[in-house]
């Protein structure tokens, strides 16, 4: 147990300037994604432009495209959130649209792993296709405000915890167990937001 502390001490400390700044425009935009604040969507923009290289860096390239991903649908939330007010509610998917949405996920998460596995030197092929795909999707629930993307979130910040630690990015481990616990926060909040527009 010492060795692990002493490990992980020493891989935070080794954590570079980018990695650094990569995970504090991170939290902030989770706190005001939660916080439904406009301003969410710069620093996810800043963010993920600085998570391309550093995931790239340590071979997790689908994280890498992942993140490349996200700095087009930063611009996308942005567009999407600054519609009228009447058109920027927080809506619920049918079970069905999560039941379709999960299993072609899953579809494409096993194939994507498969052909990275077998064609490049991608670390963890398998995992970091889970996190990608479903990390998409659960993106795109952001930026058009369905409730339900927080529980996906809380699935997919948990993995990330253990593959960022694996591929030594301590830092940014933390960072997903800070995401895990926010998205449970930013589920309730949202919920309770809902609610409220249901009242009227």
């Amino acid at each position: 147990m010492e060795s692990f502390i002493i490990d992980f001490i020493q891989g935070v400390y080794q954590t570079t300037i980018w990695e650094w700044l990569a995970v504090l425009c991170n939290i902030c935009y989770l706190i005001l994604a939660i916080q439904q604040r406009m301003a969410c969507w710069l620093f996810a923009f800043l963010g993920a432009s600085i998570y391309v290289y550093v995931s790239y860096s340590v071979h997790l390239y689908l994280d890498a495209f992942l993140h490349f991903f996200y700095v087009v649908t930063a611009v996308v939330g942005f567009l999407n959130w600054n519609k009228q007010k009447d058109e920027n509610k927080i809506i619920r998917w049918k079970i069905n649209y999560h039941l379709i949405n999960i299993l072609l996920t899953i579809v494409l998460s096993i194939t994507l792993g498969y052909l990275f596995q077998k064609h490049t030197p991608q670390k963890s092929p398998y995992l970091d296709a889970f996190t990608t795909c479903f990390s998409l999707v659960a993106t795109f629930m952001v930026a058009k405000k369905v409730l339900e993307n927080w529980m996906y979130w809380i699935a997919i910040d948990a993995v990330m915890v253990y593959l960022y630690f694996t591929r030594d990015l301590k830092l940014s481990s933390i960072l997903m167990l800070i995401y895990t616990i926010l998205a449970i926060k930013g589920y309730f909040s949202w919920r309770n937001h809902y609610k409220k527009q249901l009242i009227g």
